[in-house]
């Protein structure tokens, strides 16, 4: 079991004890156990006692429950909880700002057991006279209920990348004489989606099935739909001399599909563009009809992951993040990368360990230190700084002059209408120490919308101040949204693709934000951070 997993653990046990009326002090070790152990880097499960009472956050009663998961692969006062709980009602824990207390209230009083119920009783306006609730909290319930029936059955391409290549490689292994290709929107690389598919030219496909439900995570059911780790896996059949004919049909939008393409069956994808008189357009950018304008020369321009040369947008131990500091320095540089850019977050993110300016100031030291000792890597100093809800910043500007870099983003006070959302990020974008600004929307697909944004107005004031945008490169953001990005081109606004890596392996989310990136076209010199670090500190400084 992993940390993630060990702590997710913990952290539902302690939601289904305040659920049922548990004491604080008994559901409070829980919550911290939660909190101690997803930060940690070593393998929880594996450890001594001495080891794990030397933990904060985890005393004798966590370290007999981490010893009961391990020596029986579950934990009997969970299943007790569980047992006695409806499915519904632990769904209704995953909803953000509707805790155990409000859950209780509403399966006591409305006899609400599942989301739909709820939904159901938001639409009846059962909730406004209940006491904790009202038309406000109503409605932004409804709000984030419509949200989670929209996205449920949906993953995350980020999270299901690596189950994907996995299929493959065991189909490949399984049958190497037939060809195993991806298609549909995994092959798109889409932000989100709802299932694997895979095009064959095998024609067995029950008996492709019945082998694929052997491997490990894998499940066929009796209506013979197969799916692994949860994910449905669609297969698609087609013969040797259409087979890249349809991938490519099956890996376009339909408006490119609707385009008027004169194509023919061939032996590569590359090859029937090219029998066309076209440019290769990889899956990822077939997404609108305008990419079949392009040429080669602007096809070979969109940026690639190699272009990238800096890390910007990363946090450490100093705030939220996993590893130290030198870590992060050291596997930027083991990753190949130039420059790295430190950004923590400032002191109003008082949940995440926001930085003082005592704490900063130590961080800038530090960056000093190792920037003096290490070669190979540029450490840069910077921080992602709160935009207050007036749209300040959350430090003063002597404080501000003293970083190379700042990032401005929003993470509090989220329930904003489009003019107050859009007037606070224009503030801190004329702000003259603000150098990017970061995931503009504040969304977290399949969990959040983001709050409303005029992003044209908002694109024009960062053209207007030399500001860049990011590309948030975690798989939950990929914000700012990719069909933005050829209108902040259009205004000369620079865009960086940034991981927001809170440890050495969220550097690797950069891909994602690459895969956003292509699919906006976004060209390698309109990329900040594709830049030599020489290069980006001249833009910082100008």
């Amino acid at each position: 079991m992993t940390n993630k997993e060990l702590a997710a653990t913990f952290n539902l046990l302690g939601k289904l004890m305040a659920l049922h009326g548990e004491s604080p002090f008994k559901t409070k070790s829980y919550t911290n156990a939660y909190l101690s152990i997803r930060k940690l880097e070593q393998a929880v499960i594996h450890q001594s006692e001495q080891d794990l009472i030397a933990i904060p956050g985890i005393g004798k009663t966590i370290i007999a429950k981490i010893a009961e998961i391990r020596d029986t692969g579950t934990l009997a006062s969970l299943d007790e909880y569980v047992n006695k709980t409806p499915s519904g009602i632990i769904e209704l824990l995953s909803l953000k700002g509707f805790g155990p207390k409000k859950i209780k209230l509403v399966w006591d009083e409305l006899q609400v057991e599942t989301p739909g119920e709820l939904l159901y009783a938001c639409n009846e306006n059962r909730l406004v006279d209940l006491k904790g609730f009202g038309e406000k909290t109503q409605a932004s319930l409804k709000e984030q209920l419509e949200f989670f029936f929209d996205s449920k059955g949906d993953f995350l391409f980020g999270h299901i990348e690596k189950d994907g290549m996995e299929i493959i490689a065991f189909l490949e292994e399984q049958f190497p004489d037939f060809l195993w290709e991806f298609c549909g929107a995994f092959e798109r690389k889409m932000q989100t989606l709802s299932s694997i598919e895979i095009l064959t030219n095998c024609e067995e496909i029950d008996q492709v099935l019945e082998t694929l439900a052997g491997f490990d995570g894998a499940e066929l059911d009796d209506d013979y739909e197969i799916k692994y780790h949860q994910i449905p896996i669609i297969f698609h059949v087609a013969g040797y001399d259409e087979f890249y004919l349809e991938k490519i049909r099956l890996s376009a939008s339909e408006e490119f599909n609707g385009a008027s393409l004169n194509l023919e069956a061939g032996e590569s994808e590359e090859d029937i563009f090219s029998d066309a008189g076209l440019p290769f357009l990889p899956a990822v950018v077939r997404e609108t009809a305008g990419v079949l304008k392009l040429n080669t020369n602007q096809i070979n321009s969109i940026v690639q992951l190699n272009d990238i040369k800096g890390v910007v947008h990363c946090h450490t131990t100093y705030s939220d993040g996993l590893h130290s500091l030198e870590k992060m320095a050291d596997a930027a540089k083991q990753k190949g990368y130039e420059y790295i850019v430190i950004t923590d977050h400032s002191k109003a993110a008082f949940y995440a360990n926001g930085l003082s300016e005592d704490r900063l100031f130590q961080q800038i030291e530090e960056i000093q230190k190792l920037n003096n000792e290490k070669k190979g890597i540029r450490i840069l100093s910077g921080i992602e700084c709160d935009i207050l809800y007036d749209g300040s910043m959350d430090y003063n500007d002597d404080i501000l002059s003293q970083l190379d870099c700042v990032i401005a983003s929003v993470h509090s006070n989220l329930k904003m209408d489009e003019e107050k959302a859009t007037s606070r990020i224009i503030s801190a974008i004329e702000h003259p120490k603000v150098h990017m600004l970061g995931h503009p929307t504040g969304r977290l697909l399949l969990s959040r919308k983001g709050y409303p944004i005029d992003h044209k107005k908002v694109i024009d004031a960062c053209a207007a101040n030399n500001v860049a945008i990011e590309i948030n490169a975690n798989p939950y953001r990929l914000d700012i949204d990719w069909t933005w990005i050829q209108l902040a081109m259009d205004k000369e606004v620079l865009i960086s693709i940034n991981p927001d890596a809170h440890s050495v392996d969220g550097i690797d989310d950069i891909k994602f934000g690459v895969y956003a990136a292509q699919k906006g076209l976004l060209r390698r010199e309109s990329t900040i951070n594709a830049r030599s670090a020489d290069a980006f500190v001249q833009w910082l400084n100008s």
